[in-house]
């Protein structure tokens, strides 16, 4: 009996050691990523011909302008960047994080200017009604201010003169009458009228008033005696 089992334990193979089963370990992971590297190559390629039959519609049967994509991830997106300039057409993609972000192409007649561009990319919708009329209010204000340069800066007129201005406060003759009163003095100001015309020297008007002076006292002095 004892030299039976030891006969068929001495003909069944040695358990796999460690660097045995590490190897296997190895070659079926192997084995798995080319089976997903085959899958997504045909996934792919797959795609890539899909989108040829939408441009290739999008060209030929279609007469829009411009066409946008549903959102795609990175990959997508570079497979139908490169069918586009593949047809000729422009495309850009748009959105602001990798779930959302989206192509749209462009047909080389309706190629979009900046400001087109620039609506996408804020996530409006684009008018360009709305632009054409912006372009040409624009240009009409262009117009409107390098008219008014070349004439110069405008005369500015006051709206009112000086009796105007008061004639609800001192009335309207009284107003005219102090404007008129007023004459500009170059060597001191606005004076009245009357002190301007006084052209007398100060020692005559000091004789004067001492001549006025003597003449009440001597007034006085006849009524007391």
């Amino acid at each position: 009996m004892a030299d039976l089992l030891g006969s068929i334990l001495s003909s069944m193979e040695p358990p796999p050691g460690l660097d045995d089963r590490e190897a296997r370990r190895a070659r079926e992971q192997s084995a798995r990523l080319r089976t997903l590297q085959e899958q997504e190559k045909r996934q792919k390629a797959a795609f890539r011909k899909r989108m040829e039959r939408e441009v290739s519609a999008f060209l030929q049967e279609s007469a829009e302008p411009r066409r946008r994509f549903r959102p795609m991830s990175k990959i997508e997106r570079s497979i139908l960047h490169d069918v586009a300039e593949v047809a000729g057409l422009a495309s850009f993609s748009f959105g602001d994080d990798e779930d959302s972000r989206y192509v749209m192409l462009f047909k080389k007649e309706f190629a979009p200017c900046d400001e087109e561009l620039e609506a996408y990319r804020r996530g409006e919708e684009w008018d360009p009604r709305q632009a054409e009329e912006r372009r040409r209010m624009k240009e009409a204000a262009q117009r409107q201010a390098a008219e008014e340069a070349l004439r110069g800066p405008a005369e500015v007129t006051p709206p009112s003169d000086y009796k105007d201005k008061y004639s609800h406060l001192i009335g309207r003759v009284a107003a005219k009458a102090a404007a008129q009163a007023m004459e500009a003095n170059k060597a001191y100001g606005c004076v009245p009228v009357a002190n301007k015309r006084d052209t007398r020297s100060i020692e005559e008007a000091m004789n004067e008033i001492r001549a006025k002076k003597r003449l009440r006292q001597s007034e006085e002095e006849a009524k007391s005696s």
